[in-house]
This record gives structure tokens, C-alpha cells and sequence, in this order.
């Protein structure tokens, strides 16, 4: 049957002996090819089953301890960790509640919703905008989720402190970018008007820059100060 394969590839495809050869090398070779997406998925197919069984497992021990799962070790299902829980209320009757400023990044893990991640971006945005002195900028903190900024006035006091502020009349355009509502842009705008037209006195000075509009101006107003050089 093989010569007459071969006898059939010279005559019908024009191919070599060598070449007729090779072609029956590489058969094989296609044959797995083709094979391995359908063997990769069993494999796959197998590996989730042995970790669905696993969680399973996992839930009914949580479940008979009393216990409540925040993660999951599925890839595909990753509960809400803000959703309530029975033990939430007794949580918040057990601990005293602190102003929004002096919470750090392992404080306000005890909301629910709130994790290692975010709360460390929540802090190190209050730092590098200068303190929060709205509540409404929380909702600028990336990541985090509106559900989660109700569950922290359950836990945490929102309190205005006074902002941390930058002096426009004397530091560069580096500086004035690394604040939030500053971009680099708008730094070298501003530092080239007050080079050309002398210091701001006000926050409103800013305005005298065609390009800028009021509600920003009034954004980054309280993060100013105009202390001359």
C-alpha cells in the first residue's frame, strides 16, 4: 500500500522519491499537531473539575466552622468581598470610629470592600493631593468602587483638615505637575506666566490664563499658596 502511495504522490503531485519520503515523515508530525488543541482541553477540562472539587470542599468546611470565604481560588468567580456579612454590624459596634485623616492603609482594611490594594491607593492619593477636603474626591481613587465609599462612612468620620499646600510663586513646573489636578502642561503654563507676568496673588489670578476654567481653578485653589519669593 505504501508503494503504491508513492507511486500515486510521483505521478498525481510530481513528488521525488526523497520528497514522497519526507511527506510520510511529517505526517505524524501534522497528525499530533492537530491533536494537541483537544488533548490541551481535556487537560484543562480536568484541571478545573479538580479545582471545582476542591472549592467545593473548601465551602462545606467554612460552612461547618461557622466561616465565610473572601476569595476563591476559581479564576472565573470572585465574590464581592463588600457583600454583607452577619458578623459587619457586630464589627462596627466593637470599634471606635476614627476621623478619614488619621486612617492609614491598614485601618481602613476593615471596611468591607476595601483591601491591602486599595487601601493603599486611597492613601497615597490623599498624600499627593495634600488631604482630602471633600468627600466626593474618594470617588477619584482608582479602583475604588462606590459601594465601598458608603460602607467607609459607616466606619470612618469625614473630617476637613486644612491641605497640605503648594507655593505656586516657587516651585517649578516638576512640582506643580506631581499634584493630581495639575498636568505637566498646565505646569509649564503656569510657571511661563508668572516668569512672564510676575507672581499670582490669589487663586483667582490663574484665571487671567485664557485657557484655564473656573471650576478647575476653584479645584486646585485650596491646594495654592502665594507666599512671593
Amino acid at each position: 500500500m505504501i508503494n503504491q502511495l508513492l507511486f500515486w504522490l510521483k505521478t498525481h503531485l510530481g513528488f521525488t522519491k526523497k520528497e514522497s519520503q519526507g511527506f510520510f515523515l511529517l505526517l505524524p508530525t501534522l497528525l499530533m499537531l492537530s491533536l494537541l488543541p483537544t488533548v490541551m482541553r481535556y487537560f484543562s477540562d480536568q484541571r478545573g473539575e479538580d479545582m471545582y472539587r476542591r472549592y467545593l470542599s473548601q465551602l462545606d468546611s467554612l460552612e461547618r466552622t461557622g466561616g465565610h470565604i473572601l476569595t476563591s481560588p476559581l479564576p472565573t468567580f470572585a465574590p464581592m468581598d463588600s457583600v454583607k456579612r452577619k458578623g459587619d454590624a457586630l464589627v462596627k459596634d466593637r470599634i471606635r470610629r476614627l476621623p478619614l485623616s488619621e486612617a492609614d492603609s491598614i485601618l481602613l482594611q476593615i471596611v468591607p470592600g476595601i483591601g491591602a490594594l486599595t487601601a493603599g491607593r486611597i492613601i497615597k492619593y490623599r498624600e499627593s493631593l495634600g488631604g482630602f477636603i471633600f468627600p466626593e474626591q474618594l470617588q477619584e481613587v482608582f479602583g475604588l468602587r462606590p459601594e465601598a465609599i458608603s460602607s467607609l462612612w459607616e466606619y470612618f468620620d469625614f473630617d476637613k483638615v486644612p491641605p497640605k499646600k503648594i507655593c505656586i510663586n516657587r516651585v517649578n513646573q516638576e512640582v506643580l505637575a506631581q499634584h493630581p489636578y495639575i498636568s505637566y502642561q498646565e505646569a509649564k503654563v503656569l510657571v511661563a506666566y508668572r516668569m512672564q507676568h510676575g507672581p499670582y496673588e490669589r487663586a483667582q489670578d490663574l484665571l487671567k490664563i485664557k485657557i484655564f476654567q473656573e471650576a478647575w481653578v476653584e479645584k486646585i485653589g485650596p491646594y495654592l499658596c502665594f507666599e512671593k519669593e
